[in-house]
Parts: C-alpha cells; sequence; structure tokens
C-alpha cells in the first residue's frame, strides 16, 4: 500500500464543491478498502483566493471528514500555481499525487486506473480524453490547431490532456525542480521523464457553476505555453523581416523599369498600403518581442510563485505522525 494525496484547485467552487467531496472521498475509500492505498491518504482542496464560501466549506469538510484537508492561498495566483501549491503541500509525504480539476468534468473513475498504472511501475499516468463531445466546434478546432502547432515548436504534449494526472514522488520531486515563474504544467511534465502511461476517459460536462476558463484566458493560457517552450515565433520574425525586404527590392527594381519605361502612375495609394502593412508588421513583431522579454522581467525577479496562508494538510500529517 502508499499514501495517495489528490489534489484539487479551487476557485469560486462553493456550487460544486459538496459533490466533489462527496465523490472524491468515496473513490478515496473504496481505495483504501481494496488495500491499494493507506488510510492516512488525502484529498487536498486548495483555495486560489476564492471569493465565494469555497474556503469555509473546505475547512468544514476537513474538520468532518479525516480523508478531507485543504491548502489556502493568499491571494489568486492562477490555476496553475494553485496546483503546483497543493503539490508541493503533498508531495512531502505522499507516495504518488493526483491532479484533477474541482468541476467533475474529468471523471473521478479514472483515478482507480490510474492507481493501478502506479503499482504497475508508471510514474506518469496521464489523463486523456477519448473525445470532445462536450466542448464546441470552435473549441475542439483550436485544441487541435493547438496541439499541432505546439507540436510543429518541437513542444512535446500529451495530446487532449489537461491538467488530470497521477505522478510518483520522485516525479514530483523533479517537477517542482524547475522554477519558471511563468507555469505551464502541461509542457513540464513531459520534460520530467520518467516510465509514463494513459488512461482515457469520457469528460463530462460541468456539474454546476461556470467555467473559470472563458476565451480571454484560454488564449494567455496558449500564448503562455508557445513563449514559455520556444523561440521559434522570433525566428519566424526573423524570416518575415527577410520576406518584406525582399519583397521592397522587387519593388524597387519594378518601380525604376516602369520609370526608364515612361509608364508612372501615381503612387500614393500603393505608398499608404506598403506603410500601412509595414507598420502592422513592426507593431507584431515588437509584440512578440516584447511577450519574452516581459517574461525575462518575470523570471529575473525570482518572486514566489505562491504564497500558503493556511495548510490544513500539514495539520493532519503532524497530528498523524504524533498518534
Amino acid at each position: 500500500m502508499f499514501k495517495l494525496s489528490i489534489v484539487v484547485p479551487c476557485y469560486n467552487e462553493q456550487e460544486v464543491l459538496h459533490e466533489t467531496t462527496k465523490e472524491l472521498t468515496q473513490i478515496v475509500n473504496n481505495l483504501i478498502n481494496e488495500k491499494k492505498i493507506t488510510a492516512t491518504s488525502k484529498v487536498v482542496f486548495v483555495d486560489d483566493g476564492s471569493r465565494d464560501k469555497t474556503w469555509s466549506l473546505i475547512d468544514e469538510y476537513s474538520s468532518e471528514n479525516d480523508l478531507i484537508s485543504g491548502v489556502k492561498l493568499s491571494r489568486n495566483f492562477g490555476h496553475q500555481g494553485a496546483l503546483l501549491a497543493g503539490v508541493t503541500a503533498a508531495s512531502k509525504d505522499s507516495d504518488a499525487v493526483i491532479t484533477i480539476d474541482a468541476d467533475l468534468q474529468d471523471d473521478v473513475n479514472a483515478i482507480p486506473k490510474m492507481v493501478d498504472k502506479f503499482i504497475e511501475g508508471s510514474e506518469v499516468v496521464y489523463g486523456v480524453r477519448n473525445n470532445r463531445d462536450t466542448d464546441s466546434s470552435f473549441k475542439r478546432g483550436t485544441a487541435e490547431l493547438f496541439y499541432k502547432f505546439m507540436g510543429w515548436l518541437g513542444v512535446k504534449l500529451v495530446p487532449d490532456s489537461a491538467d488530470f494526472r497521477l505522478m510518483s514522488k520522485r516525479a514530483c520531486e523533479v517537477l517542482l525542480s524547475y522554477k519558471e515563474t511563468n507555469l505551464f504544467l502541461r509542457g513540464i511534465v513531459p520534460m520530467v521523464g520518467f516510465k509514463s502511461d494513459k488512461v482515457y476517459y469520457a469528460r463530462k460536462e460541468r456539474f454546476a457553476g461556470e467555467s473559470k476558463y472563458p476565451l480571454k484566458k484560454m488564449i494567455k493560457f496558449a500564448a503562455d505555453g508557445i513563449t514559455s517552450f520556444s523561440i521559434v515565433p522570433i525566428k519566424m520574425i526573423m524570416g518575415l523581416g527577410f520576406f518584406i525586404v525582399l519583397i521592397s527590392i522587387f519593388l524597387l527594381i519594378y518601380t525604376i523599369v516602369q520609370k526608364i519605361n515612361g509608364q508612372v502612375v501615381s503612387g500614393w495609394p500603393s505608398m499608404m498600403i506598403s506603410i500601412w502593412a509595414l507598420g502592422g508588421v513592426q507593431l507584431i513583431c515588437i509584440s512578440v518581442i516584447g511577450e519574452y522579454v516581459g517574461k525575462i522581467f518575470s523570471e529575473v525577479k525570482h518572486r514566489p510563485r505562491f504564497t500558503i496562508e493556511r495548510d490544513i494538510y500539514t495539520e493532519k500529517t503532524l497530528k498523524e505522525n504524533k498518534r
């Protein structure tokens, strides 16, 4: 048997927390009864600066249920920061850590399959969606395009997998050794190495509440993934610059020939189009370069990626160790 911790990042999840607690508790109890995990295994809810009753519910459930514990962050650090905070707290004395979102879209019944894969020797087990029926056609198309683009950039991702995964203690320690401030765990975890496997599941509709990843956040998340793992966009800008120079040389030659032939026409429209086009290209190029400079600015300050206000998980662990 081994100790398992299930880390659940939460941001304004009061509407789903009761059902999530119920389902995960049942899964953990079943695994304990099957003598696969120890009775000290935990479900660790991480409150990412919620503005509703999420933390008070976590505190209440943890006092009523020995399997439930929680970590409260001092403010909102974002989904990836909350995940990392939970993994940091839980991996100290757990043999394996599973991360899963609170909205119950990821099938909790895949957790026993992940545990079996871990027992068989896999140190990283990815939860992979076997379909995208619950997504809109726009989201399916953009997701497929994103994975293809990241592959073209040379970034190794597991297609159709999010942050539902199991990692061994050793894998967690390696993950935590990566000190990036700009977190993109879907790209970092495959870099950890070790033996890995996949568990396929059908993604469900959100149990209640609203998605915490609207289009704006999805675009930012994708941009972080691209700029955190590849400098290809900067190389593309260089190629675009050379291409524009070649076009300029061609137009210069064309203008000289037209001048010689006496076929000069008014050039105001073409001049204005060129100015606007080149101005737009320059702004795009500066923005892409600025994105990389901004990431350097964030990284060199070495600010903490999260701040824990209260750690019920550690409090419970210390009490259990004293018994």
